[in-house]
C-alpha cells in the first residue's frame, strides 16, 4: 500500500508518519505545502526520510494560493459570519488538490492527514479529495478509536518518537494552537477556550505574529494606494514602495505604474499590504463562531492584508458597480463563505457563484486610497475611469445635466406608498 501524508515535520505529523507506516504495512509519501507559514523548511526532506518516508514533496503554493484561491475570493467579498476572512478554510482545498494529484502521479492508494475528528479541516480536506479525486481513499488517524487509545496526549506521543528513533524536537505546548499561511495566522484552543478571557489584554501581546497591537501602532497615519482592474488588486502604491520591496526581496523585476504604484503579483500584493497592515495594528478579529460540524469555538485571527484588501475592495464597487448587481451578490455572499468555510471549494454550486462573481466584477477597476491608523482602515479617496457616481445628478445644487426632475419622486413616491395605505385602511378597520 502507498499513502500520500501531509506532512510539517512538527509532533503530530511525525508521529502520524511512523504510525501509517507501521499499522499499514505501507510506503509513506510525504507532502509539505508551502502556503506562505514561514516555518523553516529546512531539513525537512532528511527528517521526513529518517521518520520512515520513501520521499517528500516539498512544493512552494504561495502564488497559486493567492491567485487563484485568495483573489476570486476576496472578489467575492467573502467573509464568514460579519467577521472571518477565511484564512484557513481557503488554504485547505489547495493542499488537497495538491496531495490528490501527488497520489495520482505515484500510484497511491490513500492520501492521510493529521485533522482532528471535531474540527473543520477534516471536512474541507475530504470534500475536496472526493470532488478532485474520488477513487482515491482518505484515512483520518485522529478518527480511529486505536490511534487516540495509542496517542492519548502529547506526553505519549513524544515517547513514541523516542522509542521509534524519529527526530523531532519536543518542546512545551504553547497555551494556545496556531496555524498560519499567507492570508492570517489563527490562535484556537487552550486558554482561548474561555470566551471570557481578553486576547486583547496587554498580557496577551506576545501571541501575535503578524501584527502590533493598535495601542503599540505608530501615532501617524500611513496612506496606501490598491490599484483595482476587474476587480482583483494589481497595484500598490505607497511612499517608501521601493524601500517597503527590498525588505520583502521583491523588488526585481517590478513596473511602476504612472502614478508611481508597483505593479504586483497577487503574492506580491498580499505580502506588501501584509507588511504594512501589521504595523498599524490592522486586521485582528476575535469570535465565536459555529463550526461546519455543529459545535461553537472561539478564534483569534491576524489578517492585516486581506483586511484591508477586503475594505478597498467594496469601496471600489461602491463606485463602479450597479446598485441591482451589487445587491444582488451581497445576498450570495454569505452563502459563498459558507461554501468556503464548509469545505465546498470544488463543489459545483461554488463554481457557479464564482462565474457570476466574476461577470459583476468586470467593471470594477480604480483606485482606492486608504489611511491607515492605529487598527483602523479608513478610506481616503477612490476614483474610477469607469465610475457610475455622476456629481451633476447627486448635487443638492441645480442640476446643469436636467437628468433628474425632482418633480417625478411625487409620483414615484405615491406608488411605492399604495400598498402601504390600502394595508393601513383593512387593518385600521378591523381594529
Amino acid at each position: 500500500m502507498k499513502i500520500v501524508l501531509a506532512y510539517s515535520g512538527g509532533l503530530d505529523t511525525s508521529v502520524l508518519l511512523a504510525w501509517l507506516k507501521e499499522t499499514y504495512q505501507a510506503e509513506i509519501i510525504a507532502f509539505c505545502a508551502d502556503v506562505g507559514q514561514e516555518e523553516e523548511l529546512h531539513g525537512l526532506e532528511e527528517k521526513a526520510s529518517r521518520t520512515g518516508a520513501s520521499k517528500i514533496y516539498i512544493d512552494d503554493l504561495r502564488e497559486e494560493f493567492a491567485r487563484d484561491f485568495i483573489f476570486p475570493m476576496f472578489q467575492a467579498g467573502a467573509i464568514y459570519e460579519g467577521q472571518y476572512f477565511l484564512g484557513t478554510s481557503i488554504a485547505r482545498p489547495l493542499i488537497a488538490k495538491r496531495m490528490v494529484e501527488i497520489a495520482r502521479a505515484e500510484g497511491a492508494d490513500a492520501v492521510a492527514h493529521g485533522a482532528t475528528g471535531k474540527g473543520n479541516d477534516q471536512v474541507r480536506f475530504e470534500l475536496a479529495a472526493a470532488a478532485l479525486a474520488p477513487e482515491v481513499e482518505v484515512i483520518a488517524p485522529w478518527r480511529q478509536d486505536r490511534f487516540r487509545d495509542r496517542f492519548p496526549g502529547r506526553a505519549e506521543m513524544i515517547a513514541y518518537c523516542e522509542e521509534k528513533g524519529i527526530p523531532v524536537q519536543a518542546s512545551a505546548k504553547k497555551p494556545y494552537s496556531m496555524d498560519r499561511n499567507l492570508l492570517h495566522i489563527s490562535f484556537e484552543a487552550g486558554i482561548l477556550e474561555d470566551p471570557w478571557y481578553d486576547a486583547s489584554a496587554e498580557k496577551a501581546r506576545e501571541m501575535y505574529v503578524l501584527s502590533v497591537s493598535p495601542e503599540e501602532a505608530p501615532d501617524k497615519a500611513e496612506y496606501v494606494d490598491l490599484h483595482f482592474e476587474k476587480g482583483l488588486c494589481t497595484a500598490v502604491g505607497y511612499h517608501e514602495i521601493d524601500t517597503l520591496l527590498g525588505e520583502l526581496g521583491l523588488q526585481n523585476g517590478v513596473t511602476f505604474t504612472s502614478d508611481c504604484a508597483a505593479q504586483l503579483s497577487p503574492l506580491g500584493v498580499m505580502r506588501v499590504l501584509n507588511k504594512l497592515g501589521g504595523r498599524h495594528g490592522i486586521g485582528r478579529v476575535d469570535m465565536v463562531e459555529n463550526r461546519f460540524v455543529g459545535m461553537k469555538s472561539r478564534g483569534v485571527y491576524e489578517t492585516p492584508g486581506g483586511a484591508i484588501l477586503h475594505f478597498a475592495h467594496r469601496q471600489i464597487e461602491s463606485l463602479t458597480m450597479d446598485r441591482e448587481v451589487m445587491h444582488l451578490r451581497d445576498g450570495l455572499v454569505p452563502k459563498y463563505a459558507e461554501l468556503v468555510y464548509n469545505g465546498f471549494w470544488f463543489a459545483p454550486e461554488r463554481e457557479a457563484l464564482q462565474a457570476f462573481i466574476t461577470e459583476t466584477q468586470k467593471n470594477v477597476e480604480g483606485v482606492v486610497r486608504v489611511k491607515l491608523y492605529k487598527g483602523n482602515t479608513i478610506v481616503a479617496g477612490r476614483k474610477s475611469p469607469v465610475s457610475l457616481y455622476n456629481p451633476h445628478i447627486a448635487t443638492m445644487e441645480a442640476d446643469p445635466t436636467k437628468a433628474y426632475n425632482q418633480n417625478d419622486a411625487t409620483g414615484f413616491i405615491s406608488l411605492n406608498a399604495l400598498r402601504l395605505k390600502v394595508a393601513a385602511r383593512v387593518h385600521a378597520g378591523r381594529e
